[in-house]
């Protein structure tokens, strides 16, 4: 099998030399090509150029949720085609590696090498869902170029805490679970959660669902992790249906305070809820609009301030190694 390795150089958790190894260990059972990642988008340019190419049948991302997005917008650059595109493997490199934990696959890199070698030798591979941002017609977004997504995007605050830790890993900080939570209490006691909810949720045939205050698109569960522990906001978000949406109401203290007991409590059984909650399962197609810009993050990636983004739920988008 003919196979593209895209390295992130700058992945969190691996070296040089365990990336060597990793390399080496894939090069025995494939006939393997090497890229390493130089700049922001690269690896999206790097797997558009192996399905252009037509004689790659296996793109292997190793670093973290950004890169595997990255690779997923090379792959399915001219959309989803599961049966003609090459497969998907991910080795997770990164801090959290939401994606790849969510797929079952080990969270170490030694381990998840193995396992990605004998789910290839086993044919083992599933085809999952994908969620698709884009500006909304008739708006100042509406041509944002459309943006795949592997398991959550977010508008408003969890958007703003994703944007205020890129700012600090700029300035040299490390990714660290330690740092999300610090800027979460920044964003929170800045003034974002003093605001009216300002953001609409609009779907075909639907009454619209006004005045939230934040909101969170999942395409899979966990949400996220926080360490080892799994974090559920939409715990019947899936793989295997549309988007999940989760929206709140309200974010003061009181209540902000309930759901962040809720989140980190939270089960594979049961999410966030309440009268400040609402929860929306296997939405194909629905647009948020907000009356003020508000950040925006797809994968744990922030791109920027928006004011309506329409999402797409896509069911069997791309074929992965399991």
């Amino acid at each position: 099998m003919r196979a593209l390795l895209v390295v992130n150089p700058s992945a969190t958790t691996t070296s040089a030399r365990t990336r060597d190894v990793l390399a080496h260990a894939l090069a025995s059972d494939l006939k393997l090509e090497v890229a390493t990642t130089e700049y922001r988008g690269h690896a999206r340019d790097l797997a558009r150029a192996a399905v252009e190419s037509g004689n790659t049948e296996l793109v292997v991302a190793l670093g973290g949720d950004g890169t595997v997005n990255e690779v997923v917008n090379g792959l399915l650059h001219a959309g989803p085609a599961p049966e003609q595109l090459p497969r998907l493997a991910v080795v997770p490199g990164g801090s959290t590696n939401v994606f790849a934990r969510a797929l079952g696959l080990p969270n170490d890199v030694v381990e998840a090498t193995g396992a990605l070698l004998d789910a290839l030798r086993e044919g083992r591979e599933r085809t999952v869902g994908l969620g698709l941002a884009a500006g909304t017609p008739g708006t100042e977004d509406e041509g944002v170029p459309e943006r795949w997504f592997t398991f959550c995007a977010g508008f408003g605050f969890d958007a703003g805490v994703v944007g205020r830790v890129e700012q600090q890993r700029e300035r040299g900080k490390r990714s660290t679970h330690s740092l999300y939570v610090r800027q979460v209490a920044r964003q929170f006691f800045g003034e974002h959660h003093r605001r009216q909810g300002t953001i609409t949720l609009e779907r075909p045939g639907e009454e619209p669902l006004r005045n939230l205050v934040m909101s969170i698109i999942c395409n899979t569960a966990p949400w996220t992790y926080l360490g080892n522990r799994p974090v559920y906001a939409l715990p019947d978000a899936s793989f295997d249906t549309a988007l999940d949406v989760l929206g709140f109401t309200k974010l003061s203290t009181l209540t902000a305070g309930r759901h962040g007991t809720q989140l980190l409590m939270s089960t594979p059984e049961r999410g966030p809820h309440g009268k400040h909650a609402v929860s929306l399962h296997d939405q194909d197609s629905f647009t948020l609009q907000s009356q003020a810009p508000l950040p925006f993050q797809m994968d744990g990636d922030h791109l920027g301030l928006r004011t309506s983004v329409t999402f797409t739920g896509v069911r069997r988008a791309l074929r992965v190694i399991v």
